[in-house]
């Protein structure tokens, strides 16, 4: 008997209308010297809720620290004004999570408060600490009793054993520490901090509010610029690689304590991650995702009768897709954006029906049609099958699937949830085989090249781009030390 190659299963736990793509990391947002500063940082963290679903949390200071911090959506966390109220203080910063590391428990929400000698101090952190896992044996060993399963934990430990005076100096001394990616927004009684780790691989921007009757204005931290545009700041520019930006009632002051470095930015940001109506490192996300989509015509055209995006990130790929081909774009797919964490027991049953909560044909503009369906990946493969079945159920009599990344063959272990490589479609098969299993007439990826066109010549070594080339730009300190070198 011949044996066939199937699709990784998603795992058990995941709840029925999880997808296989790869998961947003986290959203840090900061405010210093605004009036309603918590209720500023909400607004933020709803703008930049795409980027965490589970959890959200904000702390806030007026000559004391407050926080709250709950499990669900920023809407849900924050939908009392009783809540609101306990907030005070004109500096706050907040937190959205997804769960990189570390089980969704509310002792893992964010941001962390701990109270030291020096004072009070809170920390909300996106990323991945490469070497969290060493160091939290050593920290234990020196004493240090952890509250959580974050490796944003890390972080508060090492400030408070640090023998440097200030808070600042402690910081500091903490990220010499640290390997991995990160971006950290810190408040204490005395400033509002915020950081990118050496290589910017996690995005963190500042804005600026303008100040009323001739006071000095406010000063913001957003992991997009989506976050400043809905409360009116102006985007000032990104936090660079390895800076360190503090600012406090003196105004904003920049250091460098890890000297000359060289940037390598989350390509996958302007894919996948980041909110289309964002500027990330000097280029517009909704223009690279629609630029995308013409490399793609371009390298790999086919004819067909409509295009077709698989919402919502596959849009603008899917727009550049028809507009350099001439084939007509439709909305074969409709998305349901109100699908939150289901109350139905996840059986197998539920599960295999979970896409069609969250997606559903436009049939009138599939039947009898040869359609291109363009996404931004394929992580597993599962849910590729599943809306490709869809579509063939709703009259498609050939369906052709374009993917705006190239093939994701590696794992990523800076701040974004994919599963280990075993899992991972195109790391274990070739380009006909994954056309088989998610039932496609063709399937092409953009190639590197092209994405690297999409995004202009000449930027190709500024990004990390691990999950495509498996060339990982910062040591994977806990991972070689558990499987050995060059095993990712």
């Amino acid at each position: 008997m011949l044996s066939h190659p199937t699709l990784p299963e998603a795992p058990v736990s995941a709840s029925c209308h999880d997808d296989d793509h790869p998961h947003e990391e986290c959203a840090v947002f900061g405010v210093w010297n605004a009036k309603d500063a918590a209720a500023l940082t909400a607004l933020g963290l709803h703008a930049l809720q795409h980027r965490g679903q589970e959890a959200a949390g904000i702390v806030s200071y007026d000559g004391r620290f407050h926080s709250h911090r709950g499990l669900g959506l920023v809407g849900d966390v924050f939908n009392d004004p009783r809540v609101m109220a306990t907030l005070k203080g004109n500096c706050a910063i907040g937190h959205n999570r997804y769960a990189t590391t570390g089980a969704t428990l509310l002792r893992n929400v964010q941001p962390l408060f701990a109270e030291f000698a020096f004072g009070g101090l809170g920390v909300a952190h996106n990323g991945n600490l490469t070497n969290s896992d060493s160091l939290r044996q050593e920290l234990i060993r020196r004493g240090c009793l952890f509250q959580s399963t974050m490796d944003t934990e890390v972080f508060v430990h090492l400030i408070a054993i640090s023998l440097y005076a200030t808070v600042e100096d402690r910081l500091i001394d903490a990220l010499k520490r640290v390997t991995g990616a990160y971006s950290l927004v810190v408040l204490s009684e005395d400033a509002l901090m915020g950081v990118r780790d050496p290589m910017g691989v996690r995005p963190l921007v500042l804005g600026r509010l303008p100040g009323e009757d001739g006071k000095e204005g406010s000063w913001v931290l957003a992991s997009e610029t989506c976050g400043l545009d809905i409360i009116g700041a102006e985007f000032v520019r990104d936090v660079e690689a390895g800076e360190l930006v503090i600012i406090d009632d003196n105004g904003i002051r920049s250091l460098r304590p890890f000297g000359e470095t060289k940037p390598h930015f989350c390509v996958f940001e302007y894919i996948y991650f980041a909110r289309p109506d964002s500027v990330l490192e000097g280029l517009p996300v909704y223009a690279v995702r629609k630029q995308i989509g013409k490399e793609l015509a371009q390298e790999s055209g086919v004819e067909a009768d409509v295009v077709v995006p698989v919402p919502d990130s596959g849009v603008p790929s899917a727009m550049g897709y028809a507009e350099a081909s001439g084939i007509p774009f439709e909305l074969g797919i409709i998305r349901n954006h109100y699908v939150g964490r289901t109350f139905i027991e996840p059986t197998d049953h539920i599960r295999n029906l979970g896409v069609k909560m969250k997606h559903s044909t436009n049939r009138p503009a599939l039947d009898g049609k040869r359609v291109i369906l363009v996404d931004d990946s394929i992580v597993r493969g599962t849910t590729s099958r599943k809306i490709v079945d869809m579509v063939r159920a709703a009259g498609a009599k050939e369906v052709h699937m374009r993917i705006s990344s190239p093939p994701t063959k590696h794992s990523c272990f800076y701040g974004i949830d994919t599963p280990e490589r075993s899992h991972l479609l195109a790391a274990q098969h070739d380009l006909a085989t994954m056309a088989e299993l998610i039932g496609v007439d063709s399937l092409a990826f953009v190639s590197l090249d092209g994405l690297y066109r999409a995004m202009g010549d000449g930027r190709r070594e500024r990004y990390c781009d691990a999950c495509f080339t498996g060339n990982y730009p910062i040591p994977l300190v806990d991972h070689d030390r558990e499987h050995g070198p060059g095993t990712a």
